[in-house]
């Protein structure tokens, strides 16, 4: 696993340049931003060259698209090699694919914030679910996330079976909690609150389908490869150690749709 690499507070003038205007430039793709400080680890003929021994980025308050808001981040890189005249211009091209490692807070209300997107909406419309030879399908209504302690997440939602021409509500609380390793998330328990007639094979192959979708840890946007290292819940909060392959930095429009 990578580290976070010290940054130095002096740097040369045009890094201190270069890093004020990626600041700049990326406040403003932004919806809102209570802070953010950008360090660009270079000198004047790195610059020409496109190259950068790293950058550094740490943000608070950070609100995508009014739709992706982070509570905190840090992100750190490894070499880059960037277009030189974007770069004069505060906007990092990549030439190269980069490496980085990012620490994310999301609150409570982030989350739930997160899960009303039409990404989230899109992704989890229409789910298959088959039992015994026969495919139903499950269109997720609502869902809430709830952290009401340390290495607890709840989850309390409500879906439609779809069954040929028959459709059926199921309202539903589950319990998960972080394993030891804190790289696999396990269900603790689930609760039918309503739905009549669900049978036990229904049960099963339903709680099946959740074990697997908490089993994702790669995510792919665009030129964009995410993979999560580490979950820590905490009480109203999540935190993600996630390492990034990055082929081209996305736009804010490129990260909610994908």
């Amino acid at each position: 696993m990578r580290k976070f690499v010290y940054m130095p507070d002096e740097q040369p003038l045009e890094a201190q340049l270069l890093s004020h205007a990626a600041e700049i430039r990326i406040s403003q793709q932004l919806d809102e931003v209570e802070k953010i400080d950008i360090d660009v680890q270079t000198d004047l003929l790195k610059i020409v060259q496109g190259k950068a021994e790293a950058v550094s980025v740490t943000g608070q308050g950070l609100v995508i698209q009014e739709d992706i808001r982070v509570q905190e981040i840090k992100l750190q890189t490894d070499n880059i090699s960037i277009s030189p005249f974007s770069a004069l211009l505060g906007q990092i091209k990549l030439d190269e694919p980069v490496n980085a490692v990012a620490r994310i807070i999301l609150t409570e209300s982030d989350i739930n914030h997160i899960l009303q997107t039409d990404f989230i909406r899109d992704f989890t419309e229409n789910l298959q679910l088959d039992i015994d030879g026969e495919t139903l399908s499950l269109d997720l209504q609502e869902t809430q996330v709830l952290l009401p302690e340390d290495s607890k997440i709840e989850l309390k939602g409500r879906l439609l079976i779809k069954e040929r021409e028959n459709t059926q509500p199921l309202a539903y609380t589950v319990r998960i909690s972080p394993r030891f390793d804190s790289k696999t998330l396990m269900v603790e328990s689930f609760n039918c609150i309503e739905g009549e007639g669900i049978s036990l094979e229904f049960i099963t192959a339903l709680l099946k389908k959740v074990k697997k979708l908490l089993k994702i840890r790669h995510l792919k946007w665009e030129d964009m490869t995410i993979s999560i290292k580490d979950i820590k819940a905490e009480k109203n909060s999540l935190k993600l150690l996630v390492e990034a392959y990055v082929k081209q930095i996305p736009s804010s429009s490129d990260i909610l749709y994908p």
